[in-house]
């Protein structure tokens, strides 16, 4: 699936292929998707939001909100901000799994000394770490007293008018009936509900129980999936893009100023060999919550295109899906893309061949 459109809206679309393969569903661009990490650009729209609201600030310690001390164990002296956790440079690392049962809070899992980087002080190293955005998410609960994926909704769901959601919760019964199911090697990996809704929204506690009533603000932040748990279709993804070509502003609705719109084209690391872990070439620029793309940096592969054109957005990879979402500011143009079931077929950047034929 493939949406290119411009600042006025859609140019074009492109779609093959299932939905859901049992049910013989073909997929549309209007079919809600888990689009994995492109969830951590739609994040940080929201702390934006926030912090031109002054609920929030980019650079305060996050553990007054917390209301407890959020410290990398190795260096308890170095607060932890949301500018660090949003581009990976708050010395976590994905060493616990980040998807925690409802009954778990982030202070508990956090204790785990293998969540931490122990040779690199927060602000000093780029780690790709999935684990930092349920803290970001806790920290927004607290700011807000609202439950997670609510506050998205209201924030830049509903202001855009996207019926998306992070994990199903508050999306409509017709959105989660259009699920498109992800596949790995043919199989039915995630969001196989059969036109229904999930029995669960989010991880079940470890007695197997459900109640979303025992929600408490900042508690745990993993619940509805920050890092990668947005269900959005690709025209609504493209929306989204067509919100950064506007700076900020789409269809008439004017969701960050300027000045916010523009934090989100600052990269604030820059791979220089020593100061992160590009993941094979992946990733060689990385602001609050966004990628940059075609880094002229040796060992940077950072360019699915393969025009050198620096390219503004975030990719997705999760239970064998792909995803993209990428606008050329100079040309204002873009593409949001999803494939599902993709093979481990490597392109000629470290992007695979199929990101790298829908990116183009």
């Amino acid at each position: 699936m493939r949406v290119g459109f411009d600042r006025r809206g859609v140019t074009a679309i492109a779609a093959a292929g299932w939905a859901d393969v049992a049910a013989k569903r073909v997929v549309t661009a209007d079919d809600p998707v888990r689009v994995a990490s492109i969830s951590k650009l739609v994040v940080a729209i929201a702390v934006l939001r926030l912090v031109e609201q002054k609920r929030l600030d980019l650079d305060e310690d996050v553990s007054r909100l917390l209301g407890w001390r959020l410290r990398n164990p190795a260096f308890p002296d170095v607060p932890i901000t949301l500018r660090l956790l949003l581009s990976h440079r708050a010395s976590l690392a994905d060493g616990i799994d980040y998807v925690l049962p409802l009954d778990v809070g982030m202070r508990e899992a956090l204790a785990d000394a293998r969540a931490w980087d122990p040779d690199h002080a927060p602000g000093s190293y780029f780690r790709y770490a999935n684990v930092g955005y349920p803290v970001i998410a806790s920290v927004m609960e607290r700011a807000s007293g609202e439950r997670f994926d609510r506050l998205m909704k209201r924030l830049v769901l509903d202001p855009l008018k996207l019926d998306a959601c992070y994990n199903w919760a508050t999306c409509s019964d017709a959105t989660t009936a259009r699920a498109v199911v992800l596949y790995r090697d043919g199989a039915a990996v995630r969001d196989d509900h059969r036109g229904g809704r999930p029995a669960c929204p989010v991880q079940p506690a470890r007695d197997g129980g459900c109640d979303l009533t025992t929600w408490a603000a900042g508690r745990n932040g993993a619940s509805f999936s920050p890092q990668g748990g947005l269900r959005i279709s690709a025209r609504g993804l493209a929306k989204i893009g067509r919100l950064l070509l506007g700076r900020g502003a789409v269809d008439g609705v004017r969701l960050l100023t300027p000045r916010s719109a523009a934090l989100l084209e600052q990269p604030l690391w820059r791979f220089d060999r020593d100061n992160g872990e590009p993941e094979g070439g992946f990733y060689c620029r990385y602001g609050l919550g966004v990628t940059f793309t075609a880094t002229a940096i040796g060992g940077c592969r950072d360019d699915p295109v393969g025009d050198g054109r620096t390219r503004i957005g975030h990719a997705g990879e999760a239970y064998g899906l792909r995803s993209g979402l990428w606008i050329d500011r100079e040309r204002g143009t873009g593409v949001a893309f999803f494939a599902t079931d993709v093979p481990a077929e490597p392109g000629r950047s470290a992007f695979t061949a199929t990101e790298e034929r829908l990116a183009r």
